[in-house]
This record gives structure tokens, C-alpha cells and sequence, in this order.
């Protein structure tokens, strides 16, 4: 079942209702190439094909066919148009009541959506919903250390060093679950599902160096077989968030794509497993039968309860840039990563101007970019609670990344806007330069630093470049570029907010 893989037209009124009511409101590799060796079936995954639920296929769509397509949670439009290979203009033109400024699509909203046929599109079934993949609000109260604990398996009884600290199996998972912001349950289930860490008493030999058969030596043992499984989940959640996600090729070289119609969380496990198992134990482990399954054995339905993890036209709220009146720093890093490699494209690094290109100490501070309390701190990285509630998993947080780590203030510490919230520096992972990264999360989900909800500071809205570290700030007609020169395209001057 395994193959080695190596690195590589609701009513006018009502459709408005909706749409006002929501208005309220680091190393892996993420295109690994699957080789050949078959490793044996694990006496826990006996799911046999032949009982797997045919799932209905879609009709072939002569171009332009108009369907019915109902907003999931998270939805913008110009993803919605990628995934039905269509045009944000078509989708307008067929849905005149989308207002012009909207961000995220409300979820449950009718559309009528142009279609352009692909005629590779994979299963149809939903695996998970979104809000059950990102570190959120149904994590809240969800302790992954004691229930690792309580449960029988040989996880309980791993060590490995993840953090610069030696942590135990549950812990492991919590601290792959913070930094990467995917649900600890989550990983679990899939931990489960392929290695049976948390019933089987005792872990086969043949999983101790690649538990999760992501064979690589630099990731060797689960605490790295979990960052590598994070990171891959994380590339193919925000491709398919951001429209980016097109076809991928399964370990036997077929090419797929996600049904248009897909959720963002199934996406990244469809694309998950075609890599890691062949054809039969891709096919059972995206079914009922598959993870879906062990999820349910473990933690419940996850289709129960609220499945809205971002509302319709959210607005992030009033940012100041990160340093202070006056100061001139400079735009060093466009969207790139929040945490690991690849997507999400969520983060963006700003540099005192004297600080760019060494890593001498800056004696300017970044700065609380809102009210917040300091929830959670590490190596060289803080993050700030917006909501009141002390709880990163919820609302709107900030991720900063880079100061100094004797800057860094104690958890709950309450800050107001434009309070110092340490030094910028090069401590915490890869840096050429002093300076800070910066990445805000919704809910646990990482927001995009450009596209529809883009970040915005001082009315500076970040847009996306044609590659990672490349960009734009924008503001009334005035653009300027990411660059590690500072020249003078990059500099941008805090005022403080009008």
C-alpha cells in the first residue's frame, strides 16, 4: 500500500442579508517525487478497496456551462475562478450582487459559476472540513500531550528533539501544531491511520528512521516526519486557498486535479496521499473508509457542530506599520512563507534602514502593530492575541519572527498599538539581515499577505510578486518593491494612522 518516497439564485434580499450579516463580523520539501519500493501493509489499515463507496464522477461540461456552486468558508473570487478555470469577470457577470469590495465569500452564498472542463478532476468526496485542518477554534479546548497520554499506543513513549528541546510524542505534536498552525487532531488521526502510534503497544522496526515513509535522511524520526508532513499539508491547503493548486501527479504518474467543488483540507490530503501510498491505498485513505474514519474513531464526526472557520467579508483590523512615527525602514521581503518553506505566503519582512544586509544589533524596536497580549513566545518569534482572549486559535493574531530574544516580553503581557515588542535581529532560523517578519493568522488559519484580504498597514497594502520574497506596497497610487538593497523603491516612512 506504501511506496517510498523521496524527497523531491437565492432571493435578492436574502442573498444581500448574507452578505451583511458576515460582514460584521523551517526545512522541508514540498514537491517530493514518489519512487518505487512497496513497504508491507500495516495490520491496522485493513480498508480494502472493494469496500470503498463509488463516488459519483461529473459530467462532461461543454465550455462555458453554467453551474451551481455554493461559497465554502474561506472562499475568495479569484480562487473560485481558478479551481472552475474560469474568470473573476464571468463570475461577476453572472452574479451582479457580489459587491465590488468584497474579500472572502460568505459561506452557504448561491452562485452561478462558468465552467471550463477538466477532465482529470479527482474524487468528489469530503474527507475533512477546513475548520477541522488549521490549529483553531475546535482545538480550543483540545489537549494533544494528555490524550496522547491516556491512549495505549507506543506514541506516548517517543522522545525526539524538536525546538532545540527533547519532547515527548504528544508534545511533539503540539509543537508542530503551533508553529505550522494544522490541527494537532489532525495530525494525529493521520499519525493513526498510517502507523497506529496510538493503539499498537509496540512500533514496528521498519518505521523507527521514516514513520511516515517520507524517506530523506534529514528527516529521519517522527518529530521531523511531522514538520515534513505539516509543511507538504500547509504548500497544498494555501495553493488550493489561493487558487495556485493545479494538477498534481500521483505516485504512479497519473495526473489529477481537485474537483472544483473541493474544500481546501481535502485538497491537501488528496495531494497528500497520491505521494505517499500507491493507487489502491490512495484511493482507500481519501474514501469513508480512510482517514476519515480513524478521525472519527478518535475525536467524532467532524462535520458536526460549526463548520465556518472564515465568515464572509471579513476586514482585518486598523494596523500601524511595525516601527515608529517617522522612522524609515525598509520593504527587505515580500509574501513569502509564514513558517517552514513554500506556502502559505502569508509573512513579509521590514528592516531598520542601517540594519539592511548585516546582522548587527538595531537599537530601533518593532512595534505592536495593534492592541494585544503576548499568548505565546520562542525562539526568537512572539505571538500577539487580538481578541481579548488569550487564545491564538481564535480571531485575529500576529506572528512575529526575527527580535532578539532577550527583547522578547513574557507571556501576558498586554500591549497597546505602537508599543515596542522587541529588536529586530537575525536570531530565530535563516537571516542575512536584521529585520522582522511579520504574518497574521485568523482564526488559526494563515491570511494571505496579498490578494483579496491583503495585509494593510497605514493604508500600505501588500501585493503579491511572481515569486516568494517579491512584492509590492501600495498606497494612493504610490508602489514600492521588495527588495534586500534598500534602495530607495523600498523605503517606506510610518506617519501612524489618520
Amino acid at each position: 500500500m506504501y511506496k517510498e518516497l523521496k524527497p523531491s439564485k437565492l432571493l435578492l434580499g436574502l442573498v444581500l442579508l448574507i452578505f451583511l450579516l458576515n460582514a460584521c463580523v523551517p526545512a522541508t520539501n514540498p514537491n517530493p517525487s514518489p519512487g518505487t519500493q512497496v513497504v508491507e501493509d500495516l495490520p491496522f489499515q485493513e480498508a480494502n478497496i472493494d469496500n470503498v463507496t463509488p463516488v459519483a464522477t461529473r459530467p462532461l461540461y461543454p465550455p462555458g456551462t453554467m453551474v451551481e456552486y455554493l461559497a465554502q468558508s474561506g472562499d475568495t473570487l479569484p480562487a473560485v475562478a481558478q479551481h472552475f478555470n474560469s474568470s473573476i469577470a464571468e463570475i461577476r457577470s453572472a452574479n451582479p450582487i457580489i459587491p465590488q469590495d468584497v474579500t472572502t465569500l460568505p459561506p452557504g452564498f448561491p452562485m452561478q459559476i462558468p465552467i471550463y472542463y477538466e477532465s482529470i478532476w479527482s474524487s468528489a468526496f469530503q474527507i475533512i472540513p477546513d475548520i477541522a485542518f488549521v490549529f483553531g477554534p475546535r482545538d480550543v479546548d483540545f489537549d494533544p500531550v494528555s490524550f496522547v497520554q491516556g491512549q495505549p499506543g507506543w506514541l506516548k513513549y517517543e522522545r525526539g528533539t524538536i525546538g532545540e528541546k527533547i519532547r515527548t510524542g504528544g508534545e511533539i505534536v503540539l509543537y508542530v501544531s503551533e508553529m505550522f498552525s494544522v490541527s494537532p487532531k489532525l495530525l494525529l488521526a493521520i499519525v493513526e491511520y498510517q502507523t497506529g502510534a496510538l493503539t499498537q503497544e509496540t512500533k514496528p522496526d521498519f518505521l523507527e528512521a521514516y514513520p511516515l515513509n517520507y524517506q530523506d535522511p534529514y528527516h529521519q524520526g517522527l518529530a521531523q516526519q511531522l514538520i515534513w508532513l505539516a509543511n507538504f499539508l500547509n504548500n497544498n491547503y494555501y495553493s488550493w486557498r489561493e487558487g495556485t493548486l493545479g494538477s498534481y501527479k500521483h505516485s504512479d504518474g497519473r495526473l489529477e486535479r481537485p474537483d472544483p467543488w473541493q474544500n481546501a483540507a481535502t485538497a491537501a490530503l488528496q495531494v497528500y496521499y497520491s505521494q505517499i501510498m500507491d493507487r489502491e491505498g490512495s484511493t482507500v485513505a481519501i474514501s469513508e473508509q480512510g482517514l476519515l474514519k480513524t478521525y472519527v474513531d478518535l475525536f467524532g464526526d467532524p462535520w458536526q457542530g460549526d463548520l465556518t472557520l472564515i465568515a464572509g467579508s471579513i476586514r482585518q483590523p486598523e494596523f500601524i506599520l511595525p516601527f515608529a512615527s517617522g522612522q524609515t525602514w525598509a520593504y527587505t521581503g515580500g509574501p513569502h512563507t509564514a513558517w517552514g518553506q513554500g506556502p502559505p505566503f502569508a509573512a513579509i519582512d521590514l528592516a531598520p534602514s542601517s540594519s539592511v544586509g548585516g546582522c548587527s544589533p538595531s537599537e530601533y524596536p518593532a512595534l505592536a502593530i495593534a492592541d494585544g497580549t503576548i499568548v505565546r513566545k520562542g525562539n526568537a518569534y512572539i505571538v500577539l492575541d487580538l481578541d481579548g482572549d488569550n487564545d491564538e486559535k481564535t480571531g485575529w493574531n500576529i506572528f512575529y519572527l526575527h527580535l532578539a530574544n532577550n527583547s522578547l516580553p513574557s507571556v501576558g503581557t498586554q500591549l497597546k498599538q505602537g508599543d515596542p515588542i522587541g529588536m529586530p535581529s537575525c536570531e530565530g532560523g535563516t537571516a542575512t539581515g536584521t529585520h522582522v517578519h511579520i504574518a497574521r493568522k485568523y482564526n488559526g488559519e494563515w491570511v494571505l499577505a496579498g490578494g483579496p484580504l491583503a495585509f494593510t498597514m497605514e493604508g500600505w497594502k501588500v501585493g503579491f510578486g511572481s515569486a516568494a520574497y517579491q512584492g509590492t506596497l501600495e498606497r494612493n497610487g504610490v508602489k514600492l518593491t521588495a527588495c534586500v538593497c534598500s534602495d530607495r523603491n523600498s523605503q517606506v516612512t510610518a506617519r501612524g494612522l489618520k
